[in-house]
């Protein structure tokens, strides 16, 4: 499916090929390695779990939820990385809420390349916010997705309500 993309990125792209994950090794887990989180779009990191913005979203503010240990199946997780999921959709459904105002959401994983997957070897969460509407002719017809914001405005709203010690997580 074709994207219509503001060229905000180009850098990002074209450093890319320069910094190849190391043979094993997730994209997932070599972003982890780096120092600039904003550039990664790294949002927080957990205790057992990190938050990243999905460089090829289907909406904006779709969030990756993302053990830092490697595993590419579910039942690969310990009980802490398990509860360390479950937690982290609660708080990035509560950020989201406050930062987009969306009407619903999407949470699941694609376990498997056969389940789609785009990064099989490191199971990851999605948390995708939802809008009536927010579905058009255009992922129908022209297998083309409008974003209306770029990612880096996208993250920056983001961080400022994790910043923020009275944003409120789903729970609250």
């Amino acid at each position: 499916m074709d994207r219509m993309w503001s060229p905000w990125r180009a850098e990002y792209v074209s450093n890319a090929a320069q910094r190849p994950p190391a043979e094993g090794e997730s994209v997932f887990t070599a972003l982890l390695n780096e120092e600039n989180d904003a550039e990664n779009l790294i949002l927080w990191r957990g205790e057992h779990v990190f938050v990243i913005m999905n460089l090829y979203p289907y909406n904006n503010g779709h969030l990756l939820i993302v053990p830092y240990r490697q595993v590419d199946a579910y039942h690969a997780l310990d009980p802490a990385e398990q509860k360390a999921i479950g937690t982290t959709i609660d708080r990035c459904i509560g950020w989201l809420r406050t930062a987009f105002s969306p009407e619903g959401f999407n949470v699941g994983m694609n376990l498997g390349a056969a389940a789609g997957a785009g990064i099989p070897e490191h199971l990851h969460m999605h948390v995708v916010p939802r809008w009536d509407g927010d579905t058009n002719f255009m992922s129908t017809t022209a297998e083309t997705r409008v974003l209306p914001e770029d990612l880096s405005t996208t993250y920056e709203k983001l961080r400022a309500v994790i910043d923020d010690p009275a944003a409120p997580s789903e729970s609250q």
